[in-house]
């Protein structure tokens, strides 16, 4: 069960930022391919994200499968709206969707 303080923290995020990635590792060293493949995209798009790594967080991990009710990582948030993971990035980077959303 999500508890308030951690609903808070989450939403407290996604409002403060843009664009939120929750990512196994950090930009630098992410420790999974998906994570990777996210961070690059988002790199190439130049514009200022935030991320937290879940894998120090095992709270904040299963908090966010609650919020999102997405039970994977990466999880990405543009405008305080869940996008969806990695498949769903790619996606919408490949058919340009992605830059128009990060405007």
């Amino acid at each position: 069960m999500l508890s308030p303080i951690l609903q808070t923290k989450i939403e407290s995020q996604i409002a403060n930022n843009k664009i939120m990635l929750y990512i196994k590792g950090t930009p630098l060293q992410p420790q999974c391919g998906f994570s990777a493949a996210v961070v690059q995209v988002f790199n190439k798009l130049g514009q200022p994200y935030e991320t937290e790594n879940i894998l120090e967080d095992g709270d904040l991990r299963q908090g966010l499968k609650e919020f999102s009710d997405w039970p994977t990582f990466p999880q990405v948030y543009i405008d305080g709206e869940f996008i969806g993971g990695c498949d769903i990035v790619m996606e919408l980077n490949n058919r340009g969707e992605l830059a128009k959303l990060v405007q």
